[in-house]
């Protein structure tokens, strides 16, 4: 493949799955800290409270800052976490959600399109 033609696949891809990353990383985020904000007591306070439930999310976006200034790594980190969700969250629930498994494939697929971006690149 001639090298101009990799590195704008490259590109492309690099893009997407930040771009992608950071939308879906955002969106779960801003869920997460209002879906129980109401059990612990609502408003600007009950937000405080139910942060902890973002945390997982401000670690995912960190990782994306990560992939961004360091293809491979950031990558191979993103795949690992979204292969511990996938576990964790659906392999071994009792009750089978299917956002779980849709949001973990997506963080998969997110990693591997930074890992494949900087295969390309090399």
């Amino acid at each position: 493949m001639e090298n101009k033609k990799k590195i704008k696949i490259a590109n492309i891809l690099r893009y997407s799955a930040g771009v992608s990353g950071f939308i879906i990383g955002v969106l779960v985020l801003v869920f997460a800290l209002l879906s129980g904000s109401e059990g612990e007591g609502g408003g600007f306070m009950g937000i405080i409270k139910n942060s902890p439930n973002a945390l997982p999310w401000v670690v995912i976006l960190l990782l994306l800052w990560l992939a961004w200034k360091l293809e491979l790594l950031g990558g191979v980190l993103i795949v690992s976490t979204g292969v511990y969700m996938l576990y964790f969250f659906v392999l071994s629930s009792s009750i089978f959600f299917i956002a779980p498994l849709i949001i973990s494939i997506f963080v998969i697929l997110i990693g591997l399109g930074f890992v494949i971006s900087w295969n390309l690149r090399r």
